[in-house]
């Protein structure tokens, strides 16, 4: 028996046919060109249906605090201890209603999936762990959370932070990250967390080269601790930076030492740009990481919101599309291929970042679905295309109205 039939849809990479998706189970059960049945039906008059989007990387600990901080200079440092201010004073109860605020968002922006950063160090203690873990349960209806414990401001040089990751991981982190830039000993940090993840069997995320300086990099080092740990496929870094200073050779050399390795890497556009370059006062360099020329290289790339209304972005509304567009403009991507490689850079290429099984419209797969006010995947990432519908496990999850012009 189906639950549910979506009628006239186009569905990303199928061209311009239309198509019904019935749903079933939580799952979809058939596509076709038209499917007979006695179930509720939605017309959805030629919209693009695609999988749901995946934010592989945002901070909800530390999101909506933009009137606890003074941000004066913008820089990445002032940002780091602004941050570790404020965070003196979080509760657990005021972390999860800031993150609820920001999930919400990413919610009716049409994510289905998404991995959080969550620091953990003897400041805040467990606090924002147990509140980003209260939320992963209260929200499982609308979207998976993977929660990534993290040390913001060091590990080697922060005594009991360890201790700390560790507990986490004991009681229920879903993957490790570290932060190697804010460490004494980043090669150090490194090895450290790759010894933790691979004691409790974790994926790794580092927020990693978040500089312009090209003459330094941890980089080689994260993927030769991969090849050595057999983690291929298993680690992410995020920001890298530096890979946006570098010139053609020696970008398409690194490219290619990720794809060996099994190193994906996660651009943070909105942040990148509003951190980098400010020790320029003119000419100043962009800072983002050139995912599509990663990509295109084999490397597993994709785009994600990293931080909300904070001093690290003091802006932000956890759309995907809205990054998908702001990436291609810096890139300088216009071509129709080339946006709607954008558009798999927030679907396609996280869920391989994240290795999520059974993501994609196909049959047997959970309907985790969007609807977009669009006809394909390139417009939409052109026009800023507002999600309409969702669907978490075929029930629905959000409901935005169409715009409509009252005419006299």
């Amino acid at each position: 028996m189906l639950d549910l039939v979506l009628r006239n849809a186009r569905i990303a990479g199928r061209g311009t046919a239309s198509f019904d998706i019935a749903f079933a189970g939580g799952r979809i059960a058939d596509i076709a060109s038209s499917i007979a049945a006695d179930a509720p039906t939605e017309d959805l008059g030629g919209r693009l249906v695609t999988p749901g989007f995946v934010d592989t990387h945002i901070h909800l600990d530390k999101s909506c605090i933009l009137d606890r901080c003074r941000s004066e200079h913008g820089t990445l440092q002032e940002a780091i201890a602004q941050v570790a201010a404020a965070k003196r004073a979080f509760t657990e109860d005021d972390v999860y209603e800031r993150g609820r605020r920001t999930l919400e968002k990413a919610i009716v922006q049409g994510t289905t999936h998404m991995r959080t950063h969550v620091e953990v160090d003897p400041r805040i203690g467990l606090k924002s762990f147990a509140a980003i873990r209260r939320l992963k349960r209260d929200y499982a209806w609308a979207i998976d959370l993977e929660i990534c414990v993290f040390p913001q401001e060091g590990l080697l040089n922060d005594p009991g932070t360890e201790e700390l990751l560790v507990e986490a991981c004991r009681s229920g982190a879903d993957l490790i990250g570290g932060c190697p830039y804010t460490d004494s000993d980043p090669h150090g940090q490194i090895a450290r967390i790759f010894a933790i993840a691979r004691d409790f069997d974790l994926d790794i995320d580092f927020h990693l080269d978040f500089d312009l300086d090209a003459s330094r990099m941890n980089l080689e080092e994260v993927c030769r601790q991969a090849e050595a740990h057999r983690y291929g496929g298993r680690v992410a870094v995020g920001h890298v930076t530096k890979l946006s200073a570098l010139p053609p050779q020696r970008l398409d050399a690194m490219a290619q030492r990720l794809a060996a390795s099994g190193v994906a890497v996660t651009v943070l556009p909105a942040t990148d740009l509003f951190l980098m370059g400010r020790d320029h006062d003119h000419n100043v360099p962009r800072g983002v990481a050139p995912a599509h020329k990663l990509a295109a290289h084999g490397v597993t790339c994709s785009l994600a919101t990293n931080n909300v209304l904070n001093p690290f972005t003091p802006f932000g509304d956890c759309s995907l599309v809205r990054m998908a567009n702001l990436y291609a403009n810096v890139a300088q991507a216009g071509s129709a291929p080339d946006l709607a490689a954008c558009f798999d850079l927030v679907t396609q290429q996280p869920a391989r970042l994240m290795n999520l099984d059974g993501y994609g419209i196909a049959i047997g797969n959970p309907a985790d679905l969007v609807v977009l006010d669009s006809a394909d995947p390139a417009m939409a990432v052109a026009e800023l295309a507002q999600p309409l519908r969702g669907f978490k496990r075929g029930r629905a999850s959000f409901t935005c109205a169409a715009a409509r012009l009252h005419r006299p």
